[in-house]
């Protein structure tokens, strides 16, 4: 069982002169998740290398038991900071793949073509694509094997417009995941701001928050039979 996750490399919050990237949950509760499960997992970014971590995620309240967990494991460090860059990724290789959020594929992933095309490979294969938070947002160029924009008429969530505003960055960010996730046809659902919430539509598996990122991979795993 081989899983793709794929990692932002953008570290710039819009204008603001401050720091973004991914969050250490998204990433963390996933990648324990799977490597518990026993599947080889494989991490990627568009430029490769060391993804820069969202500063905040780093903070005291930002932990969790997987964040403690990956501080303690120089195996799971080394991983993280030699990332394979997406050109060198054939999606054909992989049973699924997952995005972490944080505010960095906003601005990168959102339109990077290679990614976008990992994403239609995988998902015309029937093979389970899964994004929690800001990550959804990866989903806004992605097409169905019709042409159709993959999250038409599928059961979506993602970070909600009451969470970003909540974190102060509605006027920041170039786009608010849950417009963008309606506006493309999908069918967006959330539930009170922070708490776990997960939807699996098809092999289509998206989470709401940084709450949701370990429920997120379990139902990714789901998929798999695992």
């Amino acid at each position: 069982m081989k899983i793709l996750m794929v990692m932002t490399s953008h570290d710039q919050l819009g204008d603001t002169g401050k720091k973004t990237g991914f969050w250490l949950e998204e990433f963390a509760a996933p990648y324990y998740e799977f490597i518990d499960a026993g599947a080889e997992v494989t991490v990627a970014s568009p430029k490769g290398g060391q993804p820069p971590l969202d500063p905040k995620s780093d903070e005291p309240d930002a932990q969790t038991a997987h964040t403690e967990r990956f501080r303690k494991d120089n195996s799971a460090q080394q991983v993280l900071a030699n990332t394979l860059t997406l050109d060198a990724v054939n999606a054909n290789e992989y049973d699924a793949v997952f995005y972490p959020g944080g505010h960095g594929p906003l601005w990168d992933l959102v339109d990077d073509r290679k990614s976008i095309m990992i994403i239609n490979t995988l998902y015309a294969a029937g093979k389970p694509v899964a994004a929690v938070c800001h990550a959804p947002i990866v989903l806004r160029n992605a097409e169905k094997p019709d042409g159709t924009p993959l999250v038409q008429d599928k059961r979506v969530t993602g970070f909600s417009n009451s969470e970003e505003d909540a974190v102060g960055l509605t006027k920041i960010v170039p786009y608010l995941v849950e417009d963008e996730l309606k506006r493309m046809g999908g069918e967006y659902s959330k539930e009170a701001d922070w708490k776990s919430y997960v939807i699996d539509d098809g092999h289509l598996v998206t989470g709401q928050n940084p709450g949701s990122s370990a429920a997120t991979a379990q139902m990714l795993l789901k998929k798999l039979d695992v």
